[in-house]
């Protein structure tokens, strides 16, 4: 009997044939290099670790998306990491706890969820981004929007928008300006998550109804944000918004959702989703949020990072590749001068038997005499 599924996959999870690697290889190396020239040093995490490093780094860390299994060395439970922050939250903890502060580091790899995003049925994505450790000042969250921003251009992203989040917005209403009870807030937030004004009211929010309306184009939801705020304690995020749309402006398109969570699992008190023209959903995520410390010890340490999943626009990308420019070189030829040729930039294909094709094999050009000639 005929073996017909030795070489399918699982569904969500596929190769990269060689136009697509060739264009995931660009985008990675063009926002690498724009983090490395902002000195973001480079660090590469496993693709395993055992869960419980990677589901108690960071709160908020969604356990039920983790494949997981038991190692058979240690007997403890092991998972695929999902998340590349929460690796480098870790290294910044331990191998490099002793590292000067501000610290900034990059990454890009490969991350594996048990199921894709809502209809996207994809589970192994590339992700890559950038973390500064030790501070989520308002300087430090521009610098990682405007970084997000810069990475994207390079890659090869058009029509860049941004839009900002508050993801604790809620809690900092809620502690004293419109006080919630325990059982509510969690209603209020999906309501509000769900821009649904009936169902906030009904939750107990009305008085969260305005937050419906900050909603849009930066500078008219900025100003309806800042005349919700009556009493004032929103004031200094208002403040840290300003100062970050002023520092991006001209770059992006910029836009204000106050009240969004849904994919802030982590953040604090800034979030933002980075979008780009031809590009179906978003190409990223970041904002601030805190390492967890060891055991007992709350406080932690404050961060700042973006993650980009740039798999759309590679798709985009690839279809925009170029024809391959490579030059067929015939049995016994020149090897000084196919060196020299590579050297100046030219991909060579060498031809191992007399019978070699140099259109099938991809050639655009063929070294006649010395000379590389049009096929």
């Amino acid at each position: 009997m005929q073996d017909t599924d030795r070489d399918l996959l699982p569904e969500g999870l596929g190769d990269r044939l060689p136009l697509h690697a060739a264009a995931s290889q660009r985008v990675r190396r063009a926002a690498l290099d724009v983090l490395a020239s902002h000195g973001y040093e480079r660090v590469e995490t496993p693709s395993i670790e055992f869960e419980k490093s990677l589901a108690s780094r960071m709160a908020g860390v969604q356990v039920r998306r983790i494949f997981r299994f038991v190692d058979p060395v240690s007997l403890r439970m092991l998972a695929l990491r999902s998340d590349i922050t929460a690796q480098v939250a870790r290294i910044a903890a331990t191998g490099l706890a002793a590292a000067a502060r501000p610290l900034r580091l990059s990454y890009a790899g490969q991350v594996v969820t048990i199921k894709g995003d809502g209809l996207d049925p994809v589970r192994e994505r590339l992700q890559l981004g950038a973390e500064l450790i030790g501070t989520d000042a308002v300087t430090a969250a521009a610098e990682l929007v405007e970084l997000a921003i810069e990475s994207l251009r390079a890659a090869g992203a058009t029509g860049i928008s941004v839009d900002f989040t508050l993801p604790d917005l809620v809690d900092t209403l809620c502690a004293q300006a419109l006080p919630l009870a325990e059982g509510m807030i969690g209603a209020v937030r999906q309501m509000l998550d769900a821009k649904d004004a009936g169902g906030l009211v009904d939750a107990g929010g009305g008085a969260y109804l305005p937050l419906l309306y900050a909603v849009g184009p930066f500078e008219t939801a900025i100003e309806r944000l800042a005349a919700f705020d009556a009493g004032g304690v929103l004031a200094s995020r208002i403040a840290g918004l300003r100062e970050i749309a002023a520092r991006v402006n001209g770059t992006a398109r910029l836009t204000l959702d106050p009240s969004e969570r849904h994919g802030f699992e982590y953040q604090s008190w800034f979030g933002f989703t980075i979008y780009a023209e031809g590009i179906s959903g978003a190409l990223g995520r970041g904002g601030t949020y805190r390492i967890l410390g060891s055991a007992g010890d709350e406080t932690g340490e404050a961060a700042v990072g973006f993650s980009l999943y740039p798999d759309p626009l590679i798709e985009v990308l690839a279809a925009e590749m170029p024809e391959r420019k490579a030059l067929f070189l015939s049995l016994g030829h020149d090897r000084d001068l196919a060196n020299r040729l590579r050297s100046i930039g030219w991909i060579t294909v060498a031809a191992l038997d007399e019978g070699d094709d140099p259109i099938a094999l991809g050639c655009s050009h063929r070294l006649e005499n010395g000379e590389a000639v049009l096929l």
